[in-house]
């Protein structure tokens, strides 16, 4: 075998052969992220932020929702869009709802989530004020003592929608100020930013 085919057989099949293989060994050291270790970290930040959002605002209950395939319907096996309040901060005396709200049906809500896709917020600072449009949120309010109630759309940069920011007052009514519901859409928007990080990892 001369030189000259022993060279092309070198460069030409042996180089990406080992390229190849000394990729795949670097992938394979890399480590990939442990996906609890990574839900946790996530909670946490998040959690931690809703907390600081109820300090802040004085209010008695902020939550999360975030929208999820809830199952198939039958015989057409399209996806059921549903949504879960995921994380929930409230205010000594006061209750919880989230166990209240895990994989409901988006159309039990059409109002309301209608409303927040083409408006992206809800304001809702007196329920027993009959001018004031409830988006059929007013019987949820009477169960779990809502006064007032704001809700804003968490959205991804790309306009995504993907859950929603609520913010509840129980022992008092509360009328925000335009400044107050700005600063509160800002939350909502580093929320968005927080949450499409971790589900596109």
């Amino acid at each position: 075998m001369s030189s000259d085919i022993i060279v092309a057989f070198i460069t030409g099949v042996m180089g990406p052969v080992t390229l190849l293989y000394t990729k795949n060994l670097i992938e394979k050291r890399k480590k990939k992220p442990d996906m609890v270790q990574e839900a946790l970290k996530v909670g946490e930040l998040v959690m931690s932020k809703i907390e600081n959002i109820r300090e802040e605002f004085h209010c008695d209950r902020v939550w999360i929702t975030q929208f999820h395939n809830g199952g198939n319907f039958y015989p057409t096996g399209k996806s059921i869009a549903k949504f879960s309040m995921i994380y929930e901060t409230v205010s000594p005396n006061t209750t919880s709802k989230q166990n209240n709200f895990k994989n409901l049906p988006v159309n039990l809500f059409t109002k309301s989530i209608n409303q927040l896709f083409e408006k992206d917020i809800i304001e809702i600072s007196d329920f027993k004020d009959e001018t004031i449009a409830t988006y059929g949120l007013k019987y949820i309010a009477e169960e779990t003592g809502c006064k007032s109630q704001y809700i804003f759309a968490i959205k991804t940069l790309d306009n995504k929608f993907i859950g929603t920011l609520g913010v509840d007052y129980t022992k008092r009514k509360t009328k925000l100020d335009a400044e107050t519901i700005n600063q509160l859409s800002v939350h909502a928007a580093t929320l968005g930013g927080v949450l499409m990080n971790h589900l596109s990892q």
